[in-house]
């Protein structure tokens, strides 16, 4: 069964970046679509974007222009650019398959945007 772990979140002011990182425990390949989702405090978890093997991708309203997904099969790792961060991405953030397993959730990255 594969593990997915998060890492690259952290404490950014308004309008500053972060690339979140995601590295899977085995091969990727086989995962046709895979993405980013994130949990707003107080929040169900949301879907931010996906990126398909071919490169695809796909965003959510709220980050499309400010967010970029991309993957590395090679890597076995799965990225995400967020630029002009706003508090509103405040968030935990978790990649999975798409659509999403129970039982492929990690632990999750903390991004909070304040100043």
């Amino acid at each position: 069964q594969v593990q997915f772990v998060e890492s690259g979140g952290g404490l950014v002011q308004p309008g500053g970046s972060l690339r979140l990182s995601c590295v899977a425990s085995t091969s990727i390949f086989s995962f046709y679509v895979m993405g980013w989702y994130r949990q707003p405090p107080g929040k169900q978890r949301e879907f931010v974007a996906s990126v398909m093997n071919g490169g695809y991708t796909n965003y959510a309203d709220d980050v499309k222009g400010r967010f970029t997904v991309s993957r590395d099969n090679a890597k076995k790792t799965l990225s995400l650019q967020m630029d002009s961060l706003k508090p509103e991405d405040t968030a935990v953030y978790y990649c999975n398959s798409v659509p999403w397993r129970a039982d492929y959730w990690g632990q999750g990255i903390q991004v909070t945007v304040s100043s």
